[in-house]
């Protein structure tokens, strides 16, 4: 196996997570039809309290993975932030205020924004940086999900229960666990607006009367109407749904120099269907994937996958020299693929 361009492994890990919601018991708050959502088989979610930010979650992430690592921030030479939700405030750099609240000062920050794909994209956007400057040593990067309900149904956006958590990693150069292998992306820019929120921005920066996050449109409904509800079409389309998923793994597995049959743990973004679908197309068992967590923990967003690869780290599920592959869709439409060695 060739060694990767840039050399970094994780060093440790931090977690912060909204109050525990329990889908079955909320699900009619949030839809008409809450059977439709509890068929998807969350049994839990994350709800941040109302005074809780997007860069409080990531900032209580942090100081978790720096103080796990041993990690004094005024070492951090860069602090990359993925957030998948809406930040705060527009013309406003969430990753600076996240540099802010760790008091990390004079040094480089990084935003990340393409939704769900770039909590596990962006570590290839860290690999480039190391490659273009040799003075960095340790990167913190966290990803970061906290729904804006004003602007968003958690549970009409897909078929997943939107959550609220963060996680955090430190990196450094040359760490020699849980190494990054390889990053891969493709996107499918004819799908970019199927789960595009229709207010806030500048075409339309103030709502409509009776506009409500509760009522509008979903993603889903998009998709249908783009296909014209010929299930046919749709049926087809699903297909290629997985098949551009194991297309973007074995591209990554290709960049690596291993192969796909390779890969010890599978882990996706969380939705219990998609997994054990995917799962079934790879030939990976169930256990070996991040379904259970997915019920547990509900669909967060960028921060997914690496939470996923530190829980099963944590509880001493992955063995010296494993492969992971941290895989998902996303908006753009986007699939991606990140490979880590343990």
């Amino acid at each position: 196996m060739p060694r990767p361009l840039a050399e970094f492994g994780i060093a440790g890990f931090g977690y912060a997570f909204g109050d525990d919601q329990d889908v079955e018991r909320t699900a009619g708050s949030y839809v008409a039809d809450p059977e439709r959502i509890i068929r998807w088989g969350y049994q839990t979610f994350h709800r941040a309290g109302d005074g809780v930010t997007s860069t409080a979650l990531a900032a209580e992430a942090a100081r978790d993975a720096l103080t796990r690592a041993e990690v004094d921030p005024a070492d951090v030479d860069l602090v990359v932030l993925a957030n998948s939700e809406l930040a705060e405030y527009p013309y406003w750099d969430s990753s600076a205020a996240l540099a802010r609240e760790l008091k990390i000062r004079e040094r480089q920050t990084m935003l990340l924004t393409e939704g769900c794909a770039c909590g596990v994209t962006g570590l290839g956007s860290v690999a480039g940086q190391l490659l273009l400057q040799p003075e960095l040593g340790t990167v913190l990067f966290t990803a970061v999900n906290r729904v804006s309900e004003f602007h968003r149904n958690r549970m009409n956006v897909n078929n997943a229960v939107h959550s609220d958590g963060a996680v955090a990693v430190v990196l450094r150069r040359g760490h020699d666990r849980n190494e990054w292998l390889a990053t891969e992306q493709f996107t499918d820019s004819d799908f970019c607006d199927w789960f595009r929120t229709d207010v806030g921005g500048s075409v339309t920066p103030v709502p409509p009367p009776g506009w409500s996050s509760s009522t509008a449109p979903s993603g889903t409904e998009r998709v249908q109407a783009h296909f014209r509800k010929d299930p046919r079409q749709l049926e087809k389309f699903s297909e290629q749904l997985n098949a551009r998923v194991v297309e973007v793994i074995d591209r990554v597995c290709r960049r690596a120099g291993v192969r796909r049959a390779d890969l010890a743990r599978f882990f996706y973004i969380n939705d219990p269907d998609g997994i054990a679908d995917l799962a079934t197309v790879l030939d990976i068992p169930l256990a070996r994937t991040n379904h259970d967590l997915a019920i547990e923990h509900g669909h967060m967003g960028a921060a997914d996958q690496l939470i996923a690869l530190g829980a099963h780290l944590d509880d001493g599920g992955l063995n010296s020299g494993d492969l992971v592959a941290l895989a998902g869709i996303s908006i753009g439409m986007r699939w991606y693929c990140t490979l880590f060695r343990v």
